[in-house]
């Protein structure tokens, strides 16, 4: 008995403030769990893995494959004075590609994916899914429930909870590991210039083997050409030439393989003995700076691999398996071996040993698959480099750009046109000013090198965190992939003045934009996070807020989840009108890789009904686009018409005045989460927190207290008509037009990147009206100024 009235006394106390979640009439729980496991628990009949399998050869592995290109020629770029060295060299070869694409990624790192979705950015959301270290503290404790938000746990006393307080103990290891994200991803990009440079020029010089005397010029021409017309076709996007892709590679895998074969038995069937890792000592053995700069051109022989995982997209990590150990892993193999036996013969061909390695009855055959298998290759990173600015942009870290997507299928499939002509003219750039493979490698192995090194450090907390595995385990995984990483990475700083410094000049170029749009980002929602007005000034104002009410409804833009912006305060004080209705919209990004649309929209009533003010935060995933939310306002007002429908089914609403009292002393309140319809017995979670939070409580509703009074009916309807008949009189999109500036003392460092980079940026970014499609006439811009 006391404890029933314990609960009615908790329940009469509850504030006015409602959270609810667009589902609330039936649990999630079963389809929470079947989503969740989607991709580890998924049953794949053998012949559909098979035919997976076959796809993602196109998507997955092009740039892998077209490696033998340009591998000999990068690694001996003076010719070969010993044919040892190619045994050595052969040796290299298989063992990088063993233990780097093979053990590290196919079957450790591909298995880190986020619910199928890959690259450095999935890493991080996993991370932060696991500990408190996005820079950004925006996030809430219903944003948990949501299907896609998976996550384990760990005993308070593990290794993995040590890690974890380790991390979030101090800020500067939260920036830390933001700043190897951001590297990582910066040289991604670097790849998605590097890469088609480099196919497309290796593809091209085909043509100057049939006709020696052809000058070097018309190759660069005709690379330049075919790459003109890939980045112009990119906004068609891949949906429609797709199906090509796989059938290209697969034949172009077939082709070098067989060739290989046909090599090894036609030239020296001797090189099969650098399948012994002795031949790798020996090779170092001999000695001289040479040996040790040649890495840097072996090295070339796994580019691709980081594409791998950035590629991964909704392909079962089973079938990717599969693909490469059956058909990608071997081919390579052979083709390598097949144009070391030929070199053991012609060493003096090193600078194209591809091509004449092939007989002459299939050349141009041949010839003609290469420059599609590289064109698939170049677009396997472009889309890569697309997807990786996009989670990028939805994390905070990237200027807001035109994202578009190019397929109604799939949600990966997107295009970004202000990047892609960046891509085209800085690729164009190193096509022509470069004019060969040598110094576009160089610069492509240190791309690749420091990508995987950022992986390996990421996959090295992915491990401790969210498998749990012991840390003897994880040890031995960080350590043997240093071990290699870092061998070839001092390698290729020997090769930092020939041709390497490229990628490092545009990973810096991007990291400062990149860093510096955060850190602006970072410092407008801490200012609007300690300048939000307290709930006991707004209510103190009372139902009019002081001030004229006209008809209509007013969306105020936040990037607050919780809370009264400062916006808000600052737009009444300076006009003497506010809409009958104020809606306070905060989209927000979650480190998940998409949110279901039943489950996109919180709506919460701010105040007192009549008050007429609520919260609507709609929450995206990384992989959401706002292209497909074109009737976002629509989706907005069904929501809040839901809300108060099922909001007058609930018991102890508090009203206006004990809201107020309430709220004046503590500047608290409660929330509660309607988990079942009208008519069903069951608990309801509610919460005591800060004023805009959303954390469960339990406290019982009984079916008798859920059936809806005459009274609190027409309470309803008259809502809803007083609703409608607001959205009738006209809809005003009110957004903050906030204007970072540094404070006079601030050094010199600061004032360029505030004052200049950053406001530069800002300026020529996308406003957040045309994102949301905003027509002007609706569009009402507040502006203030803050100093950091």
């Amino acid at each position: 008995m006391d404890s029933r009235v314990e609960m009615d006394d908790e329940a009469e106390n509850r504030g006015g403030m409602w959270d609810l979640e667009q589902k609330l009439d039936q649990p999630m729980d079963e389809e929470a769990g079947r989503l969740r496991n989607m991709y580890r628990e998924k049953k794949f009949s053998t012949l559909l893995l098979l035919r997976l399998a076959f796809q993602s050869l196109g998507v997955v592995y092009g740039d892998l494959g077209t490696s033998p290109l340009y591998v000999f020629y990068n690694t001996f770029p003076k010719g070969i004075e010993d044919t040892e060295d190619v045994v050595g060299a052969l040796s290299l070869i298989i063992y990088s590609l063993t233990l780097i694409p093979l053990l590290k990624y196919v079957f450790v790192v591909c298995r880190a994916n986020d619910n199928g979705q890959g690259g450095t950015f999935a890493l991080y959301s996993l991370l932060c899914r696991h500990a408190k270290i996005k820079t950004i503290p925006n996030q809430h404790r219903t944003d948990e429930e949501l299907t896609t938000y998976s996550r384990t746990t760990f005993h308070e006393k593990s290794f993995a909870a040590k890690t974890k307080r380790w991390l979030e103990r101090h800020a500067s290891r939260k920036n830390m590991l933001l700043m190897l994200v951001l590297v990582g991803t910066c040289m991604v990009i670097g790849d998605g210039i590097l890469t088609p440079a480099i196919s497309v020029l290796s593809a091209a010089g085909g043509i100057k083997v049939d006709h020696p005397h052809m000058s070097n010029d018309v190759v660069v021409l005709v690379a330049v050409i075919i790459l003109v017309g890939l980045f112009s076709m990119q906004h068609y996007g891949t949906d429609k030439v797709g199906w090509l892709f796989a059938p290209i590679v697969l034949l172009w895998f077939i082709l070098i393989g067989a060739i290989g074969i046909v090599n090894i038995f036609k030239y020296d069937s001797s090189v099969l003995r650098a399948f012994s890792p002795v031949h790798i000592y020996r090779y170092f053995k001999r000695g001289g700076r040479e040996r040790w700069t040649s890495l840097g051109g072996i090295m070339l022989c796994i580019t691709g691999t980081e594409a791998l995982f950035a590629d991964l997209a909704h392909f079962p990590v089973l079938a990717v398996q599969i693909a490469f150990t059956v058909v990608v892993f071997p081919c390579l193999l052979l083709a390598y071996t097949g144009q070391a036996a030929y070199l053991m013969k012609n060493k003096n061909h090193v600078s194209d040993a591809f091509y004449r390695s092939i007989p002459d009855s299939i050349y141009w055959p041949v010839f003609i698959i290469a420059t599609l298998a590289a064109i698939v290759a170049s677009q396997a990173t472009i889309s890569a480099t697309f997807s990786i600015i996009k989670q990028a942009l939805a994390l905070g870290c990237f200027p807001r750009v035109k994202v578009v997507h190019t397929s109604k299928k799939f949600l990966g499939q997107i295009y970004i046109p202000d990047i892609n002509w960046i891509l085209m003219i800085l690729c164009i750039a190193v096509t022509a000013g470069f004019k060969n493979q040598s110094q576009i490698g160089n610069a492509y192995g240190t791309a690749v090198v420091i990508v995987m090194l950022a992986t390996t450090f990421l996959m090295t907390l992915i491990m401790l965190l969210v498998w749990h595995c012991h840390w003897i385990l994880v040890l031995m995984f960080t350590v043997l992939s240093l071990v290699v990483e870092c061998t070839y990475f001092f390698a290729v700083l020997f090769k930092v003045n020939q041709g390497g410094w490229v990628p490092l000049v545009i990973a810096a170029a991007f990291l400062v934009i990149m860093y510096v749009w955060h850190y602006g980002t970072v410092k407008r929602y801490e200012f609007e996070m300690h300048s939000k007005v307290s709930m006991a000034w707004i209510l103190g104002l009372g139902p009019s807020l002081g001030l004229v009410r006209v008809p209509g409804i007013g969306l105020v833009y936040t990037e607050l989840a919780s809370g009264v912006p400062h916006i808000f305060s600052h737009f009444i004080t300076n006009l003497p009108a506010i809409h009958s209705v104020v809606v306070f919209v905060c989209v927000k990004y979650l480190p998940v890789y998409t949110v279901p649309e039943e489950e996109r929209f919180l709506v919460k009533r701010i105040g007192p009904k009549s008050f007429h003010m609520f919260r609507c935060v709609a929450r995206y995933g990384y992989k959401d686009l706002h292209k497909k939310d074109d009737d976002f306002e629509k989706k907005l007002f069904d929501n809040l018409f839901l809300f108060v429908r099922l909001e007058s089914m609930m018991e102890g609403c508090s009203d206006s005045d004990e809201y107020s009292l309430y709220g004046q002393q503590t500047e608290r309140s409660r929330e509660g989460l309607v988990m079942k319809s009208e008519g069903v017995s069951n608990s309801v979670d509610t919460t005591i927190s800060s004023v805009d939070a959303i954390v469960p409580v339990k406290s019982p509703v009984h079916a008798n207290n859920m059936t809806t009074s005459s009274g609190q009916a027409s309470s309803q309807t008259d809502e809803l008509e007083f609703l409608n008949s607001c959205r009738d009189a006209g809809v005003v999109h009110i957004m903050g037009n906030t204007v970072v500036r540094a404070r006079r003392e601030s050094r010199f460092y600061k004032k360029i990147a505030v004052d200049y980079i950053y406001a530069f940026l800002r300026k020529i970014c996308r406003e957040n009206s045309v994102i949301f499609h905003v027509p002007h006439e609706s569009l009402l811009n507040v502006g203030q100024v803050f100093y950091v």
